[in-house]
Formats: structure tokens, sequence, C-alpha cells
């Protein structure tokens, strides 16, 4: 059973139906995130392939040894075993019931040719670290998915700063973390990342990489977070450290990192658009939480503080994590805008039936910096081919602090603090 200490996760549910529906669900995301926690809540059994020797050992040998226990049976980090996959799929198939497994892994294993793609079989389920609701640091008073509808805005502000936001930059979303003194949560965050350069990068496909240059890579990430760096401008940033990597070498040092989950960039929104501006198709880059960079970069809530420009994009890369958790719970997804005309929006939500929203990020909450965003956001929606996409469910700003409410443009204005899905 988990511990009585378990903070609820916006996925409880989604895993929940996932199960009702799949005879097995795979549980993705990076190391210490909560995936096992999360699944013990919902498992009735379970084999955990990264500390127990002799259930790794059984699995290498036959994996079918390791299948008999009490339904939903908790694999934990099966992708160390992944012959496990097949042999989940033929008991799927033999049973014809849903909820038998549930399979965590905190790595993308290699396409293998013989694992069987678990279509119609294998439901998904991604996780993240935790939110800033999930945290309990958070409000909830603002719905994602009641924006969606086309409901407003109202939310008490519920007393976070802009020292308590660079706080949480540091510490992160990371369940382990969070009732540590921050001076020893920084320290872990930063230990967290020293592992996946030293082992977790090679390790993800037996391809040794330099720890030094994938040093110098997570910190070119880290200074060009919440931007759309190119591979070329990641390469000169690390030939100026004295690496000269090619293109096609941090491209690998990107895709080992997002095989890993703790890099997730955000896509392009393509939509069709009225006027003759051509889209860009570069990602913005993001760690999958901001205290990745903070730690790659070395900084403290004094430091982020003294450098609002850091900390500014560090903030947008926590608005992104949160509204990526909150989207998923409304089978939506998050991605950017950007044009040949210059005019970018933060975050699009997207949802599979259509509906979508629009949203700037910004750290401040001053009457300029709101008017400012709200022009940019008109501007995005009279450029959107509306008979094609149709009308934005919602516009809006998301800040540091302070209220929620709708301005008279419309404009909605949402703390990140009241965020929820």
């Amino acid at each position: 059973m988990p511990p009585a200490s378990y903070l609820p996760r916006v996925v409880d549910a989604e895993l929940a139906e996932l199960l009702r529906a799949h005879g097995a669900v795979v549980v993705e995301g990076p190391k210490a995130c909560g995936k096992t926690a999360t699944a013990r809540r919902q498992a009735r059994s379970e084999v955990l392939l990264d500390v127990d020797a002799n259930a790794a050992q059984a699995a290498a040998i036959d994996p079918g040894l390791i299948l008999p226990g009490e339904r939903p049976r908790l694999i934990d980090e099966w992708q160390l075993q992944t012959a496990v996959w097949n042999h989940v799929r033929r008991v799927v198939d033999a049973e014809h019931e849903p909820g038998l497994f549930i399979l965590t892994g905190s790595a993308v294993p290699s396409d293998d040719a013989t694992r069987h793609t678990g279509a119609g079989r294998f439901g998904r389920l991604r996780m993240r670290p935790m939110t800033l609701f999930e945290s309990g640091v958070g409000s909830g008073q603002v719905s994602l998915a009641r924006l969606l509808d086309g409901e407003s805005t109202q939310a008490p502000d519920v007393g976070i700063g802009v020292p308590d936001l660079a706080e949480e930059l540091v510490r992160g979303g990371w369940p382990g973390f969070r009732r540590l003194e921050l001076p020893a949560a920084t320290r872990a965050v930063r230990d967290y990342l020293e592992q996946i350069r030293r082992t977790d990068i090679s390790a993800v496909d037996g391809v040794r990489r330099d720890p030094e240059r994938v040093r110098l890579v997570l910190q070119s990430v880290a200074r060009n977070t919440a931007t759309q760096a190119t591979l070329t401008s990641i390469a000169k940033d690390t030939a100026a450290a004295g690496a000269r990597m090619k293109d096609d070498t941090v491209a690998e040092y990107l895709l080992a990192l997002t095989r890993l989950m703790v890099i997730e960039d955000q896509p392009a929104w393509t939509p069709h658009l009225r006027s003759s501006h051509r889209l860009r198709s570069t990602p913005t880059r993001h760690f999958v939480d901001p205290s990745l960079a903070a730690a790659a970069l070395r900084a403290t809530p004094q430091t982020l503080l003294a450098d609002l420009n850091t900390l500014g994009l560090l903030f947008e890369s926590l608005a992104i994590r949160d509204l990526r958790v909150h989207a998923q719970a409304s089978d939506a997804e998050i991605a950017h805008y950007r044009d040949s005309g210059g005019l970018e929006v933060d975050a699009i939500v997207s949802a599979d039936d259509g509906r979508w929203a629009a949203f700037e990020v910004k750290l401040g909450s001053s009457a300029e910096v709101l008017d400012e965003a709200a022009r940019n956001l008109r501007t995005f929606a009279e450029r959107v081919d509306t008979d094609t996409r149709g009308e934005p469910a919602a516009l809006g700003v998301v800040v540091g602090s302070g209220y929620g409410y709708v301005r008279p443009d419309g404009i909605h204005v949402i703390p990140i603090a009241a965020l929820t899905s």
C-alpha cells in the first residue's frame, strides 16, 4: 500500500479510466516523478525490477515467471527487461479482460522489431513532476477544462509572490524532494542531474557519451529554456565552452535525453492563417521540470531574483509543465506559435475535439504587462483562420501572482497558483 503521505495526482483518475478500458497500461515518465507510488494506489500486487535482483534475473530467463499475482499487477521499470512486453501482451490476448497489468518505465526503450506495438491492448499514460496544485501550493480555483468550455476565470490572491516562485523553480515538482529543506532539495535535484549525465544517458541505449559533453548540452538547454534554440545554436553554445560538437551530435544527445523524459520540447502549432505570414516549426526547448534547468545553471532563488530574465524564462517553463499536466486530463496537448512576422504566443492548448485556447505567460502582472500580452493574443486570434479552426474557447495570460479575473476585453488573467485541471 502507498504511504499515508501520498499526494493525489491529476493522473490518478486517468489511470483508473485506462485500466477500465485496456488489459495493460504503460505509465511513462522521468525517474522520481512518482510513477511507482501512483501505480501502487491501484495495483494489487507488484514486482520492482530495479530493486529486486532475483525478480530481474528471473525475468531475464523467462519473463513469464514474474507475471503471476493479484491483478492489476504492477511491473515497475519494465524496460529493464524488454521481453516482458510480449509476454504481457500474450496474457492480455488470452484473458480478454481489462486491468490486468500496470507497467511503469522511466526510459523509452530502443525500437525492437520483435516487440509487438501493443495496439488495442496497451493504454499509455504520461506522468510528469507535480504541478503547483498537486504540490499543495496552488488553490485550484481556475479549471483548464472549464476554460475550454468557455467559462470565466475568478480566483482570490493566494499570497504567492515572486520569491516563493523562485523557490518553487529550484525545488521542482519531485514528490520525494517536496518535504526536504530547500538546500537539501536543491542538492537532490543537482544529484539527479549528475546521475543523468554520468550514467543514465549512456544506459538508455548502450551508447557511451562523454559526461562533460552531456554537461555542456544540459547547460545550453538550460540557458535556452523557453526559447526556440536551433541545433546549430546549441552546438555553437557548447563550442564556446570547448566541446566543438556537430549539429548531428547535439541531436543525438537531445534524443537520448528525450528518451529519458527529462527533456520535453514544445512543438509548433500549425493552424491555417488568414494572413500571408509563414509559420516557424522550431520547437520551444524545455526540461520536463524547470528545476533541472536551475540545477544545470547551479541557480539558487537568490541568483534567480537577481536575474529577472532567466527567472522569467524558467517561470514560463514551469507554466508549460503545469499546463501540460492539466491539458492531458482534457485530452489536449500544448504547442507554441511563432510566425515570420515575429508574432509569438507561449502556449496553445488544443483538445482532440477541436476546442482550443491560447495563453501568454508573464511573471509580472502590471497593467502594462497585461495590456501588451492582451494585444498580442488579439493579434494572434485575428490571424488564425477560425473558419477551419473555430473560435478560441479562451485567450488568457498566466501570471506569477495576484487575482484571477476576466478583463473587460475578454482576456483571462490566471495566477499560476490558481490553475488546475
